[in-house]
């Protein structure tokens, strides 16, 4: 354990490779790359972690698990496309208030930065626009100046999007801690289904450790808990835990996405992002804003209210994000 005060920013990045391995040093892939930069200052130990979704706009899914878990964006412009809106506006939808856009055309193109404001603009985005890319350390800087914010709810909650068996250890759970604090020996739930277990031991960065914290990229080896209990998806809450609810069908307040023409109707198949889940639901009713939806697995969402939902239509191309869901209830 490094013994001093450690602290992780999650980046929301769309960009290239190159930029991305300039400012961090690239880690795992999967449909999510990792790049992390690492420093002590003042024994406090502090961490940037870029996550740059790869094959969009192919798929949305990897972009939607990135914002689900980044308190800060960050978007380098090379053209100005229909992807390009459509990142603005699931990082508008996600609230990630904060981030830096860098113009840096391939050589030989050019984009107008003024088209680029207004499109920020019209995506609500209040972001810095930088037309000359800037050193790596000043990017490093201005992100983890941006991440200052710490408004978290205390309670644990931590999403999973991988899973293992590992010899003579078990089943091992990956995900990012969301808020709260997990600590070795903690009695924990998974959910949905409300199955308890035991952590077995912790692993960040490839170090065991005693607890992980919001923001950590945790590894969760889970005693009294079968592999088939835990995937993308499923999450981790303390045992008697009541910050998080499974509902079968809900009904919320929709606010609609920037940019977005089509109107959801009756009849129409959507799927909600939130917390590393993707899941189908069916649109049941339709009342001025209040939208219900019928779920064909129980949603999980916070019962403070504290994360976003957002709904994507896979059909609607270019623009899949219809909005996002607040104040939901059981319907």
């Amino acid at each position: 354990d490094s013994g001093g005060i450690m602290s992780v920013l999650n980046v929301a990045f769309y960009g290239s490779d190159e930029t991305a391995s300039n400012i961090a040093k690239k880690g795992d892939s999967r449909d999510v790359v990792s790049y992390v930069f690492k420093e002590t200052k003042d024994e406090k130990v502090r961490i940037l972690s870029l996550l740059r979704p790869l094959k969009h706009p192919e798929s949305i899914r990897p972009l939607l698990s990135v914002l689900n878990v980044s308190r800060v964006g960050f978007v380098e412009v090379k053209q100005i496309d229909a992807s390009l809106g459509e990142v603005l506006v699931a990082m508008k939808c996600s609230e990630i208030q904060d981030g830096i856009a860098v113009i840096n055309p391939d050589s030989g193109e050019w984009v107008d930065p003024d088209q680029v404001r207004v499109l920020f603009k019209q995506a609500n985005l209040n972001w810095k626009i930088l037309e000359d890319v800037p050193e790596a350390h000043q990017i490093r800087e201005e992100l983890f100046s941006l991440g200052q914010s710490e408004d978290e709810s205390d309670e644990l909650v931590v999403p999973l999007d991988q899973k293992f068996n590992v010899q003579g250890i078990g089943v091992v759970g990956i995900g990012y801690v969301q808020s709260g604090k997990i600590k070795k020996h903690d009695q924990i739930e998974i959910m949905p289904g409300r199955k308890p277990g035991v952590v077995r031991s912790l692993q960040v960065m490839d170090d065991d450790v005693n607890e992980a914290s919001s923001g950590d990229r945790v590894g969760v080896a889970l005693r009294g808990v079968g592999e088939d209990d835990i995937g993308k998806g499923t999450m981790i809450v303390t045992k008697d835990s009541e910050a998080l609810v499974e509902m079968s069908s809900t009904v919320s307040k929709l606010k609609e996405a920037p940019f977005q023409r089509r109107r959801v109707v009756i009849g129409d198949i959507i799927h909600a992002s939130t917390n590393m889940q993707f899941k189908v639901g069916r649109v049941i009713a339709i009342q001025g804003s209040m939208i219900s939806i019928e779920w064909e697995s129980p949603l999980v969402v916070r019962k403070d209210g504290y994360e976003v939902v957002i709904l994507v239509q896979l059909d609607a191309v270019p623009m899949r994000i219809i909005g996002t869901i607040t104040e939901t209830d059981s319907a």
